[in-house]
């Protein structure tokens, strides 16, 4: 009898938890921007291929510009580059990410970062890898190759990523990813999450090689600015 109290309470615990985990990152419906396109010369735009099959386009998110600053809007995930940005050897690409209001159109936190080692990129091969951070405290570094790959998981939290003080406040991010060597960093707010082995990324089902294009990417239904986007050399 007690086996079968104890498999009851369990089972039901695990419903719980699975339902808890659920509502907190419920499928959202993409958002389509009012006036979305790009309006920044030289730029293009990918968004994730779901987001295509379910009809929608680079003109369902935004991305226009104020001086030097880019503004981004999102309804679908979506990728963004100028084919003149190209990094090659060693390099560190950054920016400075500003949600100016964490998760106000969202569910849950939603990822914004630095794209390095892009190459065929709009087409059905392209290749690249980025690094993200959420409102939240966590990062993400992932890739296409041109299907999707994960680097750390579904996503990894860290005390360097800054956190928003609550939902509709700001929170600005330091993100960078840099080609050093054999090695290839995700840095945030200066401060090194993770490295990779050049070796591990740069094979079949992964990048073409870490010279590439370079540009940002963002999640679905996000709002924030990108400032200072730029390539150092050593």
């Amino acid at each position: 009898m007690m086996n079968v109290l104890r498999y009851v309470v369990l089972a039901s615990f695990a419903c719980v938890f699975v339902a808890t985990a659920q509502a907190q990152e419920s499928p959202e419906t993409n958002r389509k921007v009012a006036g979305g396109g790009i309006s920044v010369p030289g730029w293009q735009g990918k968004i994730d291929a779901d987001a295509e099959k379910a009809g929608q386009s680079v003109n369902d998110a935004k991305l226009a510009a104020d001086g030097k600053t880019l503004e981004v809007m999102t309804g679908p995930a979506i990728t963004y580059w100028n084919p003149k940005n190209v990094a090659k050897g060693d390099y560190t690409v950054s920016a400075t990410f500003t949600e100016p209001k964490f998760m106000n159109l969202n569910t849950h936190p939603h990822p914004y970062g630095i794209v390095i080692a892009g190459n065929g990129l709009g087409t059905p091969d392209q290749s690249y890898v980025y690094c993200a951070a959420y409102g939240n405290g966590n990062f993400i570094v992932r890739g296409f190759g041109p299907e999707p790959f994960q680097l750390n998981g579904r996503r990894e939290p860290s005390e360097a990523v800054h956190k928003a003080a609550g939902v509709g406040q700001p929170v600005t991010q330091e993100i960078a990813m840099q080609v050093k060597g054999a090695k290839v960093s995700c840095i945030i707010n200066g401060t090194v999450v993770k490295t990779f082995e050049k070796s591990d990324l740069v094979t079949a089902g992964k990048l073409k090689s870490t010279d590439g294009v370079y540009g940002i990417r963002f999640a679905h239904n996000t709002d924030a600015t990108v400032s200072d986007l730029k390539v150092t050399k050593p």
